[in-house]
């Protein structure tokens, strides 16, 4: 597997919950597609800085939620889902595209994870009202 991945060791979401968030986004917008294997835990916690119960968490929980299974010679992989149909997946990846701009001009404005995160608490929270 080669992700992007990144924990913020100083943000209030703890690192099992930053992976796999992680992964279930990169699972839901296509960028791991089905049969895709993951890093092992080894690996990814050293990669990561983290211990490896932390990936094995964020792995369990990926499991729990149906994204993931282990296998026992192929390791962790991403579970084909019968839900992800053509149109799906392509608005998906318009969603996918629409947060990747947020992220680039948040980013130039100087803003960090946690505002960007403050700012779209905030919007989706008015939207909730309406």
């Amino acid at each position: 597997m080669n992700t992007q991945l990144s924990i913020d060791l100083s943000s209030p979401i703890p690192p099992f919950e930053q992976i796999r968030s992680q992964l279930a986004s990169m699972i839901s917008i296509g960028a791991l597609s089905p049969g895709a294997r993951l890093s092992p835990v080894r690996a990814l916690a050293a990669d990561l800085g983290v211990a490896t119960g932390t990936v094995a968490r964020a792995y369990k929980e990926l499991e729990a939620a149906g994204l993931v299974e282990s296998r026992r010679r192929s390791g962790t992989v991403v579970r084909a889902s019968s839900s992800n149909s053509t149109s799906s997946a392509a608005a998906q990846r318009e969603v996918s595209e629409a947060i990747e701009e947020l992220l680039l001009s948040s980013r130039r404005a100087g803003f960090g994870s946690e505002t960007i995160l403050a700012l779209l608490r905030a919007r989706l929270q008015q939207e909730k009202w309406q």
